[in-house]
């Protein structure tokens, strides 16, 4: 299959609500009833640090990274994918490709393996809700 033909198979509203489902368990799993105070300790930040910046820019600019993430890995599942073969693409890919890259660049930025643990473990949980939306909606 060529590029132009998987673009066409994608499901933009499956692309759309996955990558809403990963923002929401993101604003779940880094809130401080939850993962948030101790990511906070692991990562050096504080809650003044984390109000800083830009907040519509911060969350604006990852929702379209989510976007981009979900799009392309609706393009990996296919037009032809089911919910169990989008669960397990998406666990495999979160597990082995995204926080197998983040642990390289944690290990060269001397990064905690407890922060590694509660973001790649994150980012698993993450590409594998995207990979069962994608693939039930294929």
């Amino acid at each position: 299959m060529d590029l132009n033909s998987a673009v066409s198979g994608v499901n933009y509203l499956a692309v759309l609500v996955a990558a809403v489902a990963v923002y929401v368990l993101r604003t779940l799993w880094y809130s401080p009833a939850f993962l948030g105070k101790l990511w906070m300790a692991a990562s050096g930040l504080t809650e003044e640090k984390t109000g800083q910046g830009n907040p519509g820019l911060i969350f604006g600019v990852s929702f379209l990274l989510e976007l981009v993430a979900a799009f392309v890995l609706a393009l990996f599942i296919g037009a032809e994918g089911t919910f169990s073969f989008g669960l397990q693409t998406g666990f495999l890919a979160g597990l082995f490709w995204v926080s197998t890259a983040l642990g390289v660049v944690y290990l060269f930025e001397r990064r905690s393996l407890r922060l590694w643990l509660l973001n790649a473990g994150y980012l698993t949980l993450a590409f594998t809700v995207m990979g069962g939306i994608l693939g039930v909606w294929s």
